[in-house]
């Protein structure tokens, strides 16, 4: 990578937050914190349904690997910031800084698809009880697992790939608390117009078919629960989608307000708010949300304290 002047481009700055100088201590803590509960929470679900056989189901199949993907897209960015709160060089190479693009966004968008994998899991549960352990078989769920992780490198290595074949010549400060495709890209001399038809192509295909995928499932979730004669099924049959749905809810939420906005320099700090709350916030929230609102799980975390006490 040449800029104009000649120089190679070895290394990028991440300016991180507006301020963070004055309150690197709060910022460092408040997110050791929460990678602390992130590691414990996801690393404890995979255990938790690996070692339990009352959760060997599709459905904890997905579960598990949504903790899998939420940890490693979580793992991508947080030591890099961390070690930036407490470090007076904000530096990250340039290999540094493909790789954790290229890992952040695979895992991420992987997300998304296991998301819509799990949609589809309690859509046919629930619309197709005597069907559902053939329908959804071990092959079925690998195929779609397999999908999920494939459309995710693929989206990340294309958009990596392009990206960082550009020639940077405005700046090497990219101002966000991590590596992502948007700001690095304001910082090219190079044409940018491929590179963000291309991105906006594969975030908006991945927006479009999983939550399409989701929105059809619980179409068809809801007008089979309406159906139901009692009260008490109708509760039961919601509560295997509550936290599904909450899930759904805040991730695509904030992918869609990262990614789909209009970008304004007033917008810039919400953005990295937003790209917190998605890369790191959302990963330790799912581990509480299917644990305290979903029976089997807590049932499951019972189990286990009684064994170890």
């Amino acid at each position: 990578m040449e800029q104009n002047n000649g120089t190679e481009v070895k290394e990028f700055i991440l300016l991180g937050f507006a301020g963070q100088h004055k309150s690197w201590l709060v910022l460092f803590i408040v997110f050791l914190v929460i990678y602390v509960v992130i590691l414990v929470g996801n690393i404890g679900m995979i255990l938790l349904i690996k070692t339990e056989a009352s959760l060997h189901t599709p459905m904890y199949f997905f579960l598990q690997n949504l903790a899998f993907v939420d940890l490693c897209y979580a793992t991508a960015i947080t030591p890099k910031m961390l070690q930036n709160f407490v470090g007076t060089e904000h530096s990250i190479s340039f290999i540094g800084c493909m790789v954790q693009l290229l890992t952040y966004g695979a895992f991420a968008t992987s997300d998304c698809y296991i998301l819509a994998a799990m949609a589809v899991d309690r859509y046919v549960a629930i619309c197709n009880p005597l069907r559902y352990p053939t329908v959804m078989s071990q092959r079925v769920c690998i195929q779609l697992l397999i999908g999920s992780y494939f459309m995710g490198f693929l989206n990340a290595s294309v958009n990596t790939s392009f990206t960082f074949q550009l020639n940077f010549c405005k700046s090497n400060e990219i101002n966000h608390v991590f590596c992502d495709a948007p700001p690095i890209l304001a910082l090219s001399c190079s044409s940018i117009y491929f590179n963000i038809m291309l991105l906006a192509a594969f975030v908006g295909f991945n927006l479009t078919c999983t939550v399409s995928v989701v929105i059809f499932s619980y179409v068809f979730i809801l007008a089979a629960i309406l159906k139901i004669s009692s009260a008490a099924g109708r509760r039961k049959a919601f509560s295997t989608c509550a936290s599904h749905l909450t899930a759904v809810t805040l991730f695509y939420g904030t992918l869609s307000y990262m990614y789909l906005h209009h970008r304004t320099l007033e917008s810039q700090e919400q953005e990295k708010l937003a790209s917190v709350f998605y890369g790191i916030v959302i990963p330790m929230f799912n581990p509480l949300i299917y644990s305290l609102r979903n029976q089997d799980v807590r049932e499951a975390l019972k189990g286990v304290g009684k064994k170890c006490f």
